[in-house]
């Protein structure tokens, strides 16, 4: 399709769908078109402006998009109209995409449900009324019902790729720092960073090229030979029987191609604390970043992120050093665990998609969280069904080697295919 009849499809599914799903909060419809129409003749005439020129795309609403709301899922700020583009969406505008609208997200981004307390439940796509993951549910969401090409999300300890998991999409979280956070409304300027989500690797990989302003270019891997450290968490992380069972049937698929399988564990990675690490650290710098409104608009927040932001500023001085210091140690750990294999492979998640009256498990971003406080790049990648409801794992590898671990994953890609379409979308 020309990008001008892309646009005409995604907006009349998400006329269609998005009723019911909720996943895209803001549109702008008119300005896309003539984005579309623009990129249609550049393409005509040869002259594409990058590899993604034309492709439409959804941002979560924490990231600016200028004339739209830019809140992060936050009641205070829901009339916040973002005066600039974020950097990462110059640079995309600047390659020639599409920017269909903004997509709905747990609330500041603390959190992995996209149960918004303002904007609203985004549904999983495979199943009504089960959470998208978070927090970028509203972007997993809309790229694996279809509604765009990809969306942008953002991570912290895991919220590009938990979405991407329960929802059966790809999605990459880059190495910490190349993609730019200027007009980002940020849960973590330590931890936040900005990703894609995809139906596909390729697609991931022409969005980062752009965003990071480097070239991935994807080398054909073959995965015979290839040195692959697995990661189950050893019993250490309480996985259910059905992500465990997908992982692996997906690690006897690896060792079919011929990969070299070899168990590790990450260095220096205890779960629990360094999971309590991340979030005091969360707390502490979304108070901060959020101070001024919280005086302004206390009751624009809701009571369970207020009390989480007030816990991690009424912890002593010492308890918050730890926690900072505790993950500067586990990036120092890191790059040993390379020495021996190539990636890394583990379930993205340890559940699959859950009810919104289940409670949230604690460990969701367990196997996610050691990626971000290791500054290192993951991606995570559909591998099929499991029952009725998308399996995942995620490829994670050393320190600024992005490329290398999206040419593993597209290698993966290859025999596991690219994600199926949710029935009745």
């Amino acid at each position: 399709m020309s990008p001008l009849e892309r646009f005409d499809h995604y907006a009349d599914r998400i006329a269609r769908f998005n009723p019911a799903l909720n996943a895209f909060l803001d549109l702008r419809l008119d300005a896309a078109r003539a984005e579309a129409e623009a990129s249609t003749e550049r393409l005509a005439e040869g002259e594409p402006l990058s590899a993604v020129d034309g492709l439409c795309i959804a941002v979560k609403s924490n990231i600016a998009v200028a004339g739209l709301p830019c809140h992060a899922g936050i009641g205070a700020y829901r009339d916040a109209i973002a005066a600039d583009d974020a950097e990462v969406i110059s640079r995309l505008r600047a390659g020639g995409v599409v920017i269909l609208g903004t997509v709905n997200m747990h609330e500041g981004a603390l959190g992995a449900t996209t149960d918004n307390p303002v904007f609203g439940r985004t549904h999983n796509p495979w199943r009504e009324g089960f959470t998208p993951g978070g927090s970028s549910g509203g972007s997993g969401a809309a790229v694996a019902a279809g509604l765009c090409d990809a969306a942008l999300g953002s991570d912290t300890m895991g919220s590009v790729r938990i979405p991407s998991a329960y929802c059966g999409c790809q999605g990459h979280k880059p190495t910490t720092g190349i993609v730019p956070n200027a007009g980002v409304l940020a849960l973590s300027h330590t931890l936040d960073h900005v990703g894609p989500h995809a139906r596909d690797v390729a697609t991931l990989a022409a969005m980062l090229s752009i965003m990071a302003g480097e070239a991935m270019d994807l080398a054909k891997r073959d995965l015979s030979g290839l040195k692959i450290g697995v990661w189950n968490g050893a019993g250490e992380i309480e996985s259910t029987p059905a992500v465990l069972a997908a992982f692996e049937r997906a690690c006897d698929v690896l060792r079919g191609e011929g990969a070299d399988l070899i168990p590790v564990e990450p260095p220096g990675y205890t779960y629990g604390k360094a999971r309590r690490a991340g979030l005091l650290i969360s707390e502490v710098e979304a108070a901060e970043i959020h101070a001024e409104k919280l005086a302004i608009d206390p009751e624009g927040f809701s009571e369970t992120f207020r009390s989480l932001m007030a816990w991690g500023t009424s912890q002593p001085v010492e308890k918050v050093e730890a926690a900072y210091a505790q993950i500067r140690d586990i990036r120092a750990a890191a790059p040993a665990l390379f020495e021996t294999v190539d990636v890394v492979i583990a379930p993205t998640a340890p559940q699959q998609a859950f009810p919104f009256e289940d409670e949230a498990p604690a460990n969701q971003a367990d196997f996610t969280a050691w990626a971000d406080f290791a500054v290192l790049p993951a991606t995570a990648i559909w591998t099929g069904l499991e029952g009725d409801l998308p399996a995942s794992l995620q490829i994670i590898g050393s320190e600024g080697r992005d490329a290398d671990v999206l040419s593993v994953a597209a290698a993966m890609e290859r025999v596991f295919g690219t994600p199926d379409v949710p029935s009745g979308f």
